[in-house]
């Protein structure tokens, strides 16, 4: 099933209280335990700090809704080549959550918000990305027309244009089992040109996903 960015656009004006939760599929299970936390790079005694991600939502020339999302670049970074809503750490001058999500979607992927007419649309559940120290806000946007991306080349190695539909209820996912740190890890994933969604990322755009779905537009 297509999404229409009136579908969307519609579904987000009048977002249900409380969100639907993501498919349970994508949740982490831990199957062995390591001797320290997966990914842990940061000091137990550092603070956890605000981060805001931004989930734009654009339309191509059909009408069909498109969410766009990148690849971090390789090297000894957490996240190091995995996909990723454009965002990072709140700033002092921001205006959190939103102002934080479009200022580092303009340093990463080249967003012209007011170009493209995005306007703000609300926020998902906050998301523990303890692993690098953050709290997630995923902020909802959408613009009113086709934006051209340009991927900054310290912070992203690669675009992806993704469908919206890829992560509706009923969306291809696959289950992994992967060593990360020490840690045995089952998750679940979207497949997505060549890459796994998963993670703080998997879990915003599956409930998304769970806000659109199951009755989308053809």
């Amino acid at each position: 099933l297509r999404v229409h960015i009136e579908t969307v656009r519609r579904r987000l004006a009048d977002l249900p209280s409380p969100l639907p939760p993501p498919r349970p599929e994508i949740e982490a299970h831990v199957l062995r335990q390591g001797r320290v936390p997966p990914g842990a790079r940061r000091a137990s005694d550092d603070p956890i700090r605000d981060a805001a991600a931004l989930m734009l939502l654009y339309p191509d020339a059909d009408g069909e809704a498109y969410i766009v999302l990148q690849v971090r670049p390789s090297g000894d970074h957490v996240h190091a080549g995995q996909v990723a809503l454009p965002g990072g750490k709140r700033e002092p001058h921001d205006r959190f959550p939103e102002g934080t999500a479009l200022r580092e979607a303009a340093e990463e992927v080249g967003l012209d918000a007011a170009a493209v007419g995005v306007t703000t649309m609300g926020v998902l559940e906050t998301v523990d990305v303890r692993v690098s120290g953050f709290w997630m806000v995923p902020v909802l946007a959408v613009a009113e027309r086709t934006p051209t991306f340009t991927p900054d080349e310290v912070e992203t190695a690669e675009i992806l244009t993704v469908p919206v539909r890829h992560f509706l209820p009923d969306a291809p996912i696959e289950v992994v089992e992967e060593d990360h740190d020490g840690w045995l890890l089952r998750y679940g994933c979207f497949p997505v040109a060549g890459h796994r969604v998963w993670g703080a990322t998997g879990r915003a755009v599956a409930q998304l996903g769970a806000i659109l779905g199951p009755n989308a537009d053809e």
